[in-house]
């Protein structure tokens, strides 16, 4: 398997997502469509079925659509063929202000693909790429292309090039996997333990850093995404559970109950040297770092049950955040550090809150099932997280606001504890 992934690496380094720009949008580029505003209308959209790719296509649209920004009309209420030529009076007559179409051929060689797009009314080409690959990495282009659609249309990058890492069980066996944010493209990392948590991703995608149960010890564990060789960097006495990264990637967050109660501990991933920034009588656990490095989210029972606490980096200046619920677990950051996503007990099951971190907006986000493990695209704008609300523990993801729910794990596969990759 180590050898396969090491494959699928150089397959991918050979992906050819060549860019040969023959009209690439300039920095002032006119927004089709602003993702940051509150009341965004949906976009109309024509994706073509691609000429000798209908797979592609297809592929594209799912991605686009996930999005809750576009609104891709069926191809029966298209008024050309893929293969004709562009004419913008009749795609204005319809209402579809953006027009995507492509070519694919196959050869000896691998895919070569066309893709244009054009703006309905100005009647131009927009956007004109060729990319070039191997056959086993069709969803992958396809994921590229939607990408750049997506940034032409919104001037912001899009997330269909990245991964989720996430536990799967199989036969009684626990297991880091990894797979498209979609969830093709599945495989195991061969990366076993009696229990797993959450695996983190540092933000140069190099390494996962997690926490696992093995021989009755538990230890933090450092995989090289690369290498794929893991490294132990912390096993002390009682429970030690990874946070995640600092930026930089060197230094980390984690919990340990070493010393009695579980304190939060701040570690350098290559010195291996900690030093212990929240100690106090109560339980404190379940740290999590924001994007800029300045605040730390945790747990604490401080309170007389589990709520969460904001503090600055060197563990000062602790203040509650959650006064709402009376069992709130898992916190996590968006990668903006606008909001926190977190799970809470209501009437008896687990469900999905996200709250900005100065106490406000206050949302909830699930009502059916149970709901765990919270955590956020590498955008801010969607998240994934556990589910059991159709009778099997899987992974899903939904839209920031709740909307867009899905399964992306298959029910003979029971998965948790999943991390969105950066891009």
């Amino acid at each position: 398997m180590r050898k396969e992934i090491s494959k699928f690496r150089i397959l991918i380094c050979l992906l050819v997502i060549c860019y040969s720009l023959l009209a690439a949008p300039p920095a002032h580029a006119k927004v089709y469509i602003d993702v940051t505003s509150p009341g965004v209308r949906k976009l109309p959209i024509a994706i073509q079925d691609f000429t000798g790719g209908k797979d592609m296509s297809d592929i594209i649209k799912d991605d686009l659509n996930f999005t809750g920004l576009f609104t891709c009309i069926d191809p029966a209420a298209q008024i050309e063929r893929p293969d004709q030529p562009f004419q913008p009076a009749g795609w204005m007559g319809i209402g579809v202000e953006f027009v995507v179409k492509g070519k694919v051929v196959s050869t000896d060689r691998g895919l070569s693909v066309t893709v244009s797009a054009y703006d309905v009314s100005d009647g131009k080409e927009i956007l004109r790429k060729e990319y070039a690959s191997s056959q086993s990495l069709m969803r992958l282009v396809s994921h590229s292309i939607a990408n750049d659609v997506y940034a032409v249309l919104t001037g912001q990058q899009g997330i269909f090039r990245t991964k989720i890492a996430f536990i799967g069980e199989k036969g009684g066996k626990r297991e880091i996997y990894l797979m498209d944010w979609d969830g093709r493209r599945m495989q195991g990392l061969k990366v076993t333990g009696s229990i797993l948590l959450i695996p983190h991703w540092a933000s140069d995608k190099s390494k996962l850093l997690y926490s696992a149960e093995r021989y009755r010890q538990w230890g933090l564990y450092i995989l090289d995404m690369n290498t794929m060789k893991e490294r132990l960097i912390v096993m002390l006495r009682g429970l030690n559970i990874a946070g995640n990264f600092f930026p930089g990637n060197r230094e980390f967050i984690f919990t340990s109950s070493k010393d009695g109660s579980p304190d939060i501990y701040v570690a350098d991933a290559v010195s291996v040297m900690g030093r212990k920034i929240i100690s106090s009588p109560w339980i404190d656990v379940s740290p999590s770092v924001s994007a800029d490095g300045s605040s730390i989210i945790f747990v604490s029972n401080r309170s007389g049950a589990p709520q969460l606490y904001i503090a600055d980096k060197d563990g000062n200046g602790t203040r509650r955040l959650t006064f709402q619920g009376s069992y709130n677990t898992a916190p996590a950051w968006s990668p903006l550090g606008d909001r926190i996503v977190y799970t809470s007990m209501i009437s008896g099951k687990n469900q999905i809150f996200t709250i900005k971190p100065d106490g406000t907006g206050l949302m909830q986000l699930t009502d059916r099932g149970n709901n765990e493990d919270p955590s956020f695209s590498p955008d801010g704008r969607y998240l994934v997280f556990t589910s059991n609300r159709d009778g099997t523990k899987g992974v899903y993801i939904m839209r920031s606001n709740g909307e867009g729910l899905m399964r992306i794990t298959p029910k003979s596969l029971p998965a948790s504890r999943a991390s969105w990759s950066p891009r």
